[in-house]
């Protein structure tokens, strides 16, 4: 798996995808990753980047020649490695684009190349997002200063998913979102804390009974905290 990301700050995601699970990954070249900053493809003297909108309106938008500059660039890295001349995802981070969730990262995990495209002002000019972006995702109802942390958000769940990234290949299995339900309740040591005990089921070592319980506290917590999910789990074990 190897993330290019274009972004106009980069120490933003290099410092962040260099720590701890995703850092380990790198290390271990489980995963890789290409930082490109849109700055050093404007050919401005000043390197500037964005400019009013037509129309008028609040705020500047990113032109697209630095953009789509960078983007060849990394799409010409990528086809020198690979002479099947497929065009690699590229994902633009937008409050406008389709809600990010487990089975899309599950997708994702499955390809060689991932691209993203990070903005920032008002946004981007809309011919540059027509010629080279695949997939417009969003990672919530909300709006942020720029694509950089839906962007390590994606790349970190994303990462999980290939295989020798977690220790545990079982983690991300058993995880919330993984089955269409979320995670029940865990406990560690002690077994009894400030007066609240572990419950019993957890330390009989009767493997059935704890999976049941497992079931019964993720079906809870779901319906208690996300009713949509759990409709659209008990619709699916209907159908």
């Amino acid at each position: 798996m190897r993330f290019s990301v274009m972004t106009l700050f980069p120490e933003m995601i290099e410092s962040s995808m260099n720590s701890s699970i995703t850092g380990r990954a790198l290390e271990n070249n489980l995963i890789s990753l290409d930082v490109y900053n849109i700055r050093d493809y404007s050919l401005d003297k000043h390197k500037k980047v964005d400019d009013y909108p037509y129309g008028g309106g609040a705020g500047m938008l990113m032109f697209p020649q630095p953009i789509y500059d960078c983007y060849k660039a990394i799409e010409e890295r990528i086809n020198a490695g690979d002479s099947s001349g497929k065009k690699p995802r590229v994902i633009y981070l937008s409050p406008k684009g389709k809600i990010f969730n487990q089975a899309m990262a599950k997708e994702l995990s499955q390809e060689d190349d991932l691209i993203f495209l990070c903005g920032h002002y008002e946004g981007i000019d809309q011919r540059v997002l027509d010629t080279i972006v695949t997939d417009e995702v969003s990672i919530g109802d909300y709006v942020l200063t720029g694509g950089e942390l839906p962007a390590l958000v994606m790349m970190d769940t994303i990462s999980r998913l290939v295989p020798g990234v977690l220790n545990n290949e079982e983690s991300s299995q058993d995880e919330s979102h993984s089955a269409g339900l979320l995670e029940y309740p865990q406990y560690t040591r002690p077994a009894e804390w400030m007066g609240k005990k572990v419950p019993d089921v957890l330390v009989s070592g009767n493997h059935a009974l704890i999976a049941k319980w497992r079931m019964e506290q993720s079906l809870e917590v779901t319906k208690k905290n996300r009713p949509d999910m759990f409709e659209k789990y008990i619709n699916s074990q209907q159908g």
